[in-house]
């Protein structure tokens, strides 16, 4: 029963971690952000702040993919099996 209780939770964690934001969630949580920075809304200054954190975040994610396409070995199929070149 135990071992039940504690599978149930982590497959409920597993799929809470899988949550995905939505664009309109994001641009309520930088609106947010920028706002904390001290940038009043409707001002070049928060729609600049907004940009920033756009541009850093692609830049973030190019960057992720970047090394990942890199820096991992290819994948060589010979066979029917699988070699790390």
């Amino acid at each position: 029963m135990k071992r039940a209780t504690c599978s149930v939770l982590l497959l409920i964690l597993f799929v809470a971690g899988c949550q995905t934001i939505t664009p309109e969630e994001r641009r309520a949580i930088d609106g947010r952000t920028c706002s904390s920075y001290g940038f009043k809304r409707g001002t070049d200054a928060f729609s600049r702040c907004l940009l920033d954190l756009e541009l850093d975040r692609r830049a973030t994610n190019r960057a992720q993919f970047d090394d990942m396409r890199f820096n991992s070995p290819p994948l060589i199929i010979y066979g029917g099996r699988h070699y790390r070149w």
